[in-house]
């Protein structure tokens, strides 16, 4: 997506839970507790994956995308669909979403990553027409709280 930025990625985080799950360290009803209200948002809402699960290595992985932002109002903490998110990235200024990995099969669930989506992303992307501050300072951030 053209607009995604601010990319943290959890893999380490996540290599380092499986490294002591396999270690004995940590058991693996700790880390496959996945909650009803995510399993059904990985149903309805998820992207499958050709990814095996790291625990039970019997299903494969399905992502889920989570949505948080100030424009979103009530619809934030949604479960929306990869195909959704450009269009959601069109049309709102910002919002952050967090990727989340489940296997419906164990139930073991872990934060893949998290972005930020949205016009502000674009260059000169700002409704007003006017260009954006390059270094995002103090004229940017008064520009965008005063549209709010």
């Amino acid at each position: 997506m053209r607009t995604q930025r601010q990319v943290v990625d959890y893999s380490l985080q996540k290599r380092a839970v499986l490294r002591e799950v396999l270690s004995g360290r940590v058991g693996t009803y700790d880390v496959c507790d996945a909650s009803p209200y995510l399993k059904n948002a990985a149903r309805f809402h998820g992207d499958p994956t050709d990814q095996r699960c790291p625990i039970c290595r019997r299903e494969n992985l399905t992502l889920v995308h989570y949505i948080y932002g100030d424009e979103l109002k009530q619809s934030a903490g949604q479960a929306r669909t990869s195909a959704e998110l450009p269009v959601l990235a069109m049309t709102l200024r910002e919002f952050q979403v967090f990727v989340v990995e489940v296997c419906l099969g164990c139930d073991w669930n872990h934060l893949v990553e998290q972005f930020l989506l949205g016009r502000d992303g674009l260059v000169g992307g700002g409704d007003d027409g006017q260009e954006q501050d390059a270094v995002g300072g103090p004229t940017a951030r008064r520009r965008r709280e005063a549209q709010r």
